[in-house]
């Protein structure tokens, strides 16, 4: 089994790069926390690594839209670099604002949906949402995730609604097995607040790419690596990992196998 190594993209405004840096350690990983001007400067580092993640925040202040003026400056300077770590079997995580990040690149969902066929918008309750959320793993081939189960993870954002241009793009998805995960309740419904806690078409919470390994999602697995961050831990009895942990464990297994 080999080292895994990640890199964490850090940004003006990013603030949950520490969070994700230690769910990677505890997986297993070497991650590394790197300013995206570093990176910019030499794109070749990307060669060094396995992994890209792009964590939550408020990027660059979010001016504009959530993320994107880092979305921008990927598309200008790294998109290239990107695609290349992919092509060469690598992975792109990107949680909450770097969900909108990589929807508005376009590497979500990627394949045959174009940039301007998806989008992560303002809530519909029009406020910021935070609060826990469950989540349906509705995609059998995104290396991140366990096909069949489910997550109970926080969100917490203002512009978390996934929006398609039409209904056919949502089929499309679909068929396509890129709907990685659900927003659900415990009935599985998936159309109903606050369980959507955002009103995303199909209850959409993230999204996969058809190469399986770019992930995005709006919620935080990044605070869900200890029991005790539920907030029913008290009454809980779980038996395995945490919720959160698992997706970067998952992460690592494919990669050091």
């Amino acid at each position: 089994m080999g080292d895994v190594r990640v890199l964490v993209l850090r940004a003006a405004g990013i603030n949950c790069d520490e969070e994700v840096m230690h769910c990677w350690q505890l997986a297993g990983a070497k991650p590394t926390l790197m300013h995206v001007n570093r990176l910019a400067e030499n794109p070749s580092i990307l060669d060094e690594y396995t992994i890209v993640t792009i964590p939550g925040g408020f990027s660059y202040g979010d001016d504009i839209a959530a993320g994107q003026i880092l979305a921008q400056r990927i598309l200008l300077e790294l998109e290239e670099s990107f695609r290349s770590l992919i092509d060469r079997g690598g992975g792109l995580l990107g949680i909450c604002n770097g969900f909108q990040i990589l929807v508005k690149t376009g590497l979500l969902p990627g394949g045959d949906t174009g940039r301007d066929q998806v989008t992560v918008t303002y809530n519909d309750s029009a406020k910021f949402e935070a609060r826990w959320v469950r989540l349906e793993v509705a995609t059998e081939h995104c290396v991140f995730l366990t096909p069949g189960t489910c997550l109970e993870l926080p969100i917490e954002h203002a512009e978390g609604k996934v929006v398609t241009a039409s209904d056919t793009v949502v089929r499309r998805l679909e068929d396509a097995d890129q709907i990685a995960v659900r927003y659900v309740d415990t009935e599985g419904r998936y159309d109903c607040y606050p369980a959507n806690p955002n009103g995303s078409m199909a209850g959409i919470a993230g999204l996969v790419d058809p190469t399986g390994r770019i992930f995005g999602l709006m919620p935080h697995p990044d605070r869900h690596f200890d029991h005790t961050h539920h907030p029913c831990w008290t009454r809980r009895n779980p038996t395995g990992p945490p919720d959160g942990l698992t997706v970067f464990q998952k992460a690592v297994g494919h990669w050091s196998s």
